[in-house]
């Protein structure tokens, strides 16, 4: 049994998809950003950071671990799916997720900060922001004009960036013009674990969201 830590972020649908998709047993611990509760003392002992997610392997001496691609990692490799044993598939998968973990998830989380919530409308930090995501999305687009999914089979590179992507807009950022990015977000999000990765937990209206998004820029 694995132990969820979550909310209702892509970063957060990154590992409930996961799950799905290797059919692992787990229970879901959804933490409240208004209630600080990912900056408790019990939280901050599986991820001394203080961000979702977190897991703990119960099946595996309540082992903890925290960072989103860390956690993919370690489910694929716990259970031989999702990524492939030889060296350079491995190597393709992983290059791809820190394509994500290290450019898609932090310019398209900036790009939300700056045209969503923060307090001042600071037109050039948007337009960095947004045409860096921009950019990075068709370098997706180009790799997968080549490609199905991102490391040549559906991988857990796919499943870290799928979430990212899929909110564009919230991001104010177009896939105008990306054809092949546009079939692999379909792709994707026809999947059945997908479908129910997302659910998970319930999500917030975007009012909420907005509030919290707002109250922790001040924090």
């Amino acid at each position: 049994m694995i132990d969820l830590y979550t909310a209702a972020t892509p970063n957060g649908h990154k590992i409930s998809i996961a799950l799905e998709e290797l059919g692992l047993p787990y229970e879901v611990h959804a933490l409240s950003f208004d209630k600080q509760e990912q900056k408790t003392p019990e939280f901050l002992k599986l991820n001394p950071n203080g961000r979702i997610p977190a897991i703990v392997d119960r099946s595996n001496d309540d082992f903890a671990v925290f960072e989103s691609g860390a956690i993919l990692m370690y489910l694929a490799e716990k259970t031989g799916q999702l990524m492939p044993s030889d060296v350079k598939g491995r190597s393709r998968v992983i290059q791809w997720l820190m394509f994500q973990m290290g450019g898609v998830g932090p310019m398209q989380g900036q790009a939300n900060v700056f045209f969503r919530y923060f307090p001042e409308k600071l037109q050039g930090a948007i337009d960095r922001y947004q045409h860096e995501t921009r950019r990075l999305y068709e370098v997706l687009d180009g790799h997968l004009g080549e490609a199905e999914f991102l490391a040549g089979d559906y991988s857990i590179a796919d499943i870290a960036t799928f979430p990212w992507v899929r909110v564009h807009e919230w991001a104010g950022v177009s896939v105008d013009g990306l054809e092949h990015l546009q079939r692999w977000i379909a792709a994707i999000a026809a999947r059945p674990a997908v479908q129910r990765g997302l659910l998970i937990p319930q999500r917030h209206t975007d009012d909420a969201v907005v509030k919290t998004a707002q109250s922790m820029l001040t924090r």
